[in-house]
């Protein structure tokens, strides 16, 4: 065999090694998340724009930036590849602001509990510390059960909380303490089908 040839073989063979290698942390990653006592914030689906209207109001779709065709098959495509994995007990809840609700009725994983707390800080500045401090009572007071916790929000809030920057329907999973602070385990892009954990 050419000694270029050997080099290219040898290169691929090293790839399928690491391929092989990263899957049992993506089925481990899975697994953790249904031992209970977990979190995935994700950011609601595509919705074209940057803040709100001047008139926004909440309650009123109209007055909102909202999802596109495009953030609609995302977010069920969400829905889709967490039940084509076997997650299906969970507890979910949205930020009040309409592309979020909308995004995790179309996740459509179980009923849709509004929390203030995750509403978007954005153009409202004076909502980051009381709205990140209610998140961490939030996190203190949830029992340590099966369920997952999905809460649908907006980048703003899942960067106060993980110091993460997520794309819109990309999600970051975490562990509860027991306490107001959470365990950043990883995060996870529905879109690529991608893992990517810190274990």
């Amino acid at each position: 065999m050419p000694k270029k040839t050997t080099i290219v073989f040898t290169c691929l063979l090293l790839l399928a090694c690491v391929a092989v290698a990263a899957s049992p942390g993506a089925e481990t990653l899975i697994h953790q998340i249904k031992t209970g006592g977990h979190v995935l914030m994700i950011r609601h689906a595509l919705a074209p724009g940057t803040g709100d209207p001047d008139h926004f109001k909440i309650g009123d779709c109209a007055t909102q930036r909202n999802l596109n065709e495009q953030g609609r098959s995302q977010a069920r495509n969400i829905g889709r590849w967490l039940r084509s994995r076997g997650i299906d007990n969970v507890r979910v809840f949205s930020s009040q602001w309409c592309r979020c609700l909308e995004t995790a009725e179309l996740i459509d994983l179980g009923p849709v509990s509004a929390l203030p707390a995750l509403n978007s800080f954005f153009d409202r500045p004076q909502d980051e510390e009381p709205n990140l401090a209610a998140l961490g009572v939030f996190f203190s007071e949830q029992p340590a059960d099966g369920a997952l916790i999905i809460l649908v929000t907006h980048f703003v809030t899942i960067a106060g909380i993980t110091n993460e920057s997520v794309s819109s329907g990309e999600g970051v999973l975490m562990r509860l303490t027991g306490t107001d602070r959470i365990e950043v385990i990883g995060r996870l892009d529905f879109e690529n089908g991608d893992l990517n954990g810190n274990m």
